[in-house]
């Protein structure tokens, strides 16, 4: 790399020569991978964080600015676990319990957006804020149903973790019986 080579190589086949900056990782390192884009986590995270982002925009154009921060916060919230769940930081941090930090995340930030979109709808007359409080609507329908599969995966995982708990309760009770029998 450096010191560039005196006599570089020429090129074998100039013609089939790939798009400036494709072989350069660059920036293109830090976006997700496309694999866990087409996910349903995935599109879920991305569909937060357009929405937070959407009605962010919406706020700020209105009447009703007071709402805007947390559509920010749940806007750069959505961008981290995005990223993070696509660099799989979840397990290189293992001290941190990523499902119960997600699923407060989606929690929270669907009954935030149920709230002000209501207040929005109701209480302010321009377009900006009646439209906040639609897509406010939809963030919350697509915040709930993250953190309903969310639960549905933590309640397998334990479901599992209780099962073979039993098994080996089970499994003792059984050598113990047959050891008072003698």
């Amino acid at each position: 790399m450096w010191p560039p080579d005196p006599d570089p190589e020429p090129d074998p086949e100039p013609a089939r020569r790939s798009a400036p900056g494709a072989g350069v990782p660059g920036l293109r390192a830090l976006l997700p991978a496309r694999a866990f884009l087409c996910s349903l986590k995935g599109r879920l995270l991305l569909a937060e964080s357009g929405l937070s982002f959407i009605i962010f925009v919406c706020y700020v154009a209105s009447t009703a600015s007071a709402f805007l921060t947390a559509p920010l916060l749940e806007f750069l919230l959505a961008l981290f676990f995005l990223f993070a769940d696509a660099m799989q930081l979840n397990d290189k941090w293992q001290g941190l319990c990523w499902p119960m930090m997600d699923f407060l995340r989606c929690v929270t930030a669907a009954l935030i957006y149920f709230a002000i979109s209501i207040t929005a709808v109701a209480k302010y007359s321009d377009g900006a804020a009646k439209a906040a409080g639609v897509f406010g609507f939809f963030a919350t329908i697509v915040f709930a149903i993250d953190f309903y599969l969310i639960f549905n995966d933590v309640a397998k995982f334990l479901k599992q973790e209780g099962s073979a708990d039993e098994t080996t309760a089970n499994k003792e009770e059984e050598e113990d019986s047959d050891s008072d029998s003698d």
